[in-house]
């Protein structure tokens, strides 16, 4: 039983962060909100016209921005090309009209490619959740076995489903 609670009381990393992170986020925006109110508060200095020496004060308004230089010629940016970088061209892969030749062990590695996984952009997350080392998720070979053991399972309630069909078809003839 006291096990149980102290589980029970043992806070999840991954919302305990969250938290923080919010909290953080709401601190973060009472700031901006105190820094625009402190600018918003500040007078505008009023100047003294000077035609008249002893006229009243007028309020400065704000100058329009400048506006942005006009660039009087063409300004190029480097593209990149949309092949990626490991494919070269060669001119005996185009015939006579410029279309390119049929390339059977390209399409092979395209398509291999295409079944590949993709790579992970963080192996190690991918490792922590593989082994279950954060806390409150289960670990991805536990999921991946459940889901296999479901497919394995509707494989064969659609064999028998599909055995019966055929078993009634052959027994009408």
């Amino acid at each position: 039983m006291a096990s149980a609670k102290k589980k029970a009381r043992k806070a999840d990393p991954i919302s305990e962060r969250a938290r923080v992170l919010n909290d953080q986020i709401a601190s973060l925006e009472a700031e901006i909100k105190r820094l625009d109110s402190q600018l918003q508060h500040t007078p505008t200095p009023r100047l003294r016209s000077t035609a008249v020496p002893h006229g009243a004060t007028f309020a400065r308004t704000p100058e329009p921005p400048a506006p942005a230089y006009v660039a009087h010629e063409p300004v190029f940016e480097e593209v990149k090309p949309l092949r990626p970088a490991d494919e070269t061209t060669t001119p005996d892969q185009f015939n006579e009209f410029g279309v390119r030749k049929y390339d059977l062990p390209g399409l092979f590695g395209r398509l291999r490619q295409h079944f590949r996984r993709p790579t992970t952009s963080n192996p190690r997350l991918v490792t922590y959740l593989a082994a279950g080392g954060v806390q409150g998720l289960r670990p991805l070979r536990y999921e991946k076995r459940v889901a296999r053991n479901r497919f394995i399972l509707v494989v064969i309630v659609l064999f028998v489903i599909l055995v019966g069909i055929l078993s009634i078809v052959v027994h009408n003839r």
